[in-house]
């Protein structure tokens, strides 16, 4: 008979075995013979003559790293936060608990996964889901209108996990937000472009990035049908069409949420399409969705964001997704900095109207060779502002374009210390700021 560690190992397997065909929806018959097998294994093991064993174990949907996997993980975030400090992104942190009631009812059908905490001092409390409720808060309680930061932590969610698939109830976010008002797409078009910049960095082979616009969903839902108060539990419905068929989701929508059958099939004729610009042309001529003010408004800046994607150069790399359809709340289409915050070396400026396309070329190429650069988010800014700016924010040299400048084939950079400025030719203007830019820059 084997030795007791040997049956001990042989229950723990088998109790593996079990619980991974009951997550993997096994058939009946399969999970009554391995759970039978279960039961003569623990039947073989007996009593242990009531000594309570103390298991050494991870708790569920978490587990620990190794120095080999730590190395792995630190040059993911190496390539990710240099990318973010390129774009001229602040870093904050949050606690990794917050007060329950700022979480409460910003997530729809996922609240019921948010880890509540006892009782403390009289302060009901909850682990955060994630970054962006906290962010929100951070901005709210700090009177902040305008920020561009990220954020790399753990956040917590009481999902069932399934490890082999990558879901744990314990793991990194990484995000990027920028904050405030400004002119449509150019915040969200360099968004896009970082995501790009790492995933290509990463050299994880193809990827393509979805996108859609909650005034276009929204639209797409009234002109269908949908009636308001059922808007938000659709849209997570919606949501799943990356994981199972339109079948099921259809069924979902009708059978447990009541939707009427003739409006999911017009949502199903609408949703599954994805694409890239020509995607939203066809749309804005549809005959339904152009009568909608919401649906047109989010396809005219969707149209927009192709146009700064392309001069970025990464228009290939989006898709246009009906499909995609997060659930939650808090999603919608000036910081004095005494401290430097960020590292950027350059702001890329204009001298004159009507040169954003130029702004955006110029920058994309101070990127893409490293360069930690920032444009201001409008499409004409004066440039008296975008120097006050390069003032605030401890930016140290300004790269201006002026039609005179392009007509020349120069770019004129200028020292935000000295106001001394200079023409240089636009294939040295990023040794030229390499060179002027060498020295550690001080957070102080």
């Amino acid at each position: 008979m084997a030795d007791r560690a040997t049956l001990e190992d042989l229950v723990r397997l088998q109790g593996e075995r079990v619980r991974a065909l009951k997550q993997q929806k096994a058939s009946a018959e399969q999970i009554e013979e391995e759970v039978a097998k279960l039961l003569k294994l623990k039947a073989q093991l007996g009593p242990d003559e009531g000594k309570q064993k103390f298991v050494l174990k991870t708790p569920k949907g978490t587990r620990d790293y190794s120095p080999r996997q730590m190395a792995v993980r630190e040059k993911v975030f190496d390539v990710i936060i240099s990318c973010f400090k390129r774009h001229g992104a602040e870093v904050i942190d949050t606690p990794v608990f917050e007060l329950k009631e700022t979480l409460t009812g910003k997530y729809g059908e996922d609240s019921k996964l948010i880890y509540d905490l006892k009782d403390q001092g009289g302060e009901l409390l909850s682990l955060r889901y994630d970054l962006t409720v906290p962010f929100a808060r951070y901005l709210a309680m700090n009177k902040l209108t305008n920020i561009k930061r990220y954020h790399i932590a753990k956040v917590y969610r009481r999902d069932n996990p399934a490890m082999t698939r990558g879901r744990y109830r314990e793991f990194y976010q990484c995000d990027f937000d920028i904050a405030g008002q400004f002119d449509p797409m150019i915040p969200d078009a360099e968004c896009l472009k970082i995501m790009c910049e790492i995933l290509s960095s990463l050299q994880i082979g193809d990827f393509l990035v979805k996108v859609n616009d909650r005034r276009i969903l929204d639209g797409t839902f009234a002109v269908c049908g949908v009636p308001d108060s059922k808007f938000r539990t659709i849209c997570s419905s919606v949501d799943k069409l990356d994981k199972v068929s339109w079948e099921e989701v259809k069924s979902e929508m009708v059978g447990e949420k009541g939707l009427a059958p003739e409006v999911a099939d017009r949502i199903g004729d609408y949703v599954q399409q994805h694409g890239g610009v020509s995607l939203v042309e066809q749309l804005l001529q549809d005959p339904k969705l152009s009568q909608n003010k919401q649906a047109l408004e989010g396809l005219g800046d969707l149209k927009l964001l192709f146009e700064y994607l392309t001069l970025f150069g990464i228009a290939d790399k989006i898709s246009f997704d009906l499909s995609l359809a997060r659930g939650l709340d808090y999603y919608t289409g000036a910081l004095k900095e005494k401290v430097r915050t960020t590292e950027t070396q350059v702001l890329v400026a204009s001298a004159q109207k009507k040169l954003l396309e130029e702004r955006l070329k110029l920058i994309s190429e101070l990127w893409d060779a490293g360069i930690k650069a920032e444009l201001l988010y409008k499409k004409n800014p004066k440039l008296l502002n975008q120097l006050q700016y390069c003032e605030e924010a401890g930016i140290p040299l300004v790269a201006i374009i002026g039609e005179q400048e392009l007509k020349d084939g120069v770019i004129k950079l200028r020292s935000v210390a000295s106001r001394e400025e200079v023409d240089v030719r636009r294939e040295d203007l990023v040794e030229e700021i390499k060179r002027r830019t060498s020295q550690p820059l001080c957070i102080c």
